[in-house]
């Protein structure tokens, strides 16, 4: 049995699950649920989806040397981004409690993607210097002989 099918049966397995337990539930309200289920449809395929598209869009006029590197920093800012800003914005932060969320999350959010942009850069100029060294040398010192 191949990976993809044991993963479809998990996943329809689990699916039954949630639905059966949502059904035998007594305190279940359905249109809480549907919109719930309307909220995270439009968040999903409306708000991330467009987002997604265009840095994508945005991503093919990278120079092809680039681009992986560029596509692996826009992936972890994103990630970094929906995980931090929650915290950044204060959801959950009580206003008579300060040390629910006593750290600078907006200061040290800003951080650490100014330190994925600094190391995209780096990994986009290192390589590129250390290629210019190789392709200045002469062919006779090239290792493998110096052609025919």
């Amino acid at each position: 049995m191949g990976t993809r099918t044991v993963l479809i049966t998990g996943g329809c397995l689990l699916m039954a699950y949630a639905v059966v337990g949502a059904l035998t539930d007594s305190d279940l309200a359905p249109a809480g649920v549907l919109l719930f289920l309307a909220a995270v449809l439009v968040g999903h395929d409306v708000v991330w989806m467009a987002a997604v598209l265009t840095v994508g869009a945005a991503l093919t006029r990278v120079p092809p040397r680039y681009r992986s590197t560029a596509r692996i920093a826009a992936v972890t800012a994103a990630a970094v981004t929906v995980v931090g800003l929650p915290l950044a914005l204060g959801f959950g932060r009580s206003a008579d409690n300060p040390s629910v969320l006593p750290l600078p999350y907006g200061r040290n959010l800003v951080a650490v993607l100014l330190v994925i942009a600094g190391a995209t850069l780096l990994a986009g100029v290192l390589p590129v210097r250390l290629r210019r060294t190789a392709t200045d040398r002469k062919k006779s010192e090239r290792p493998g002989g110096g052609g025919p």
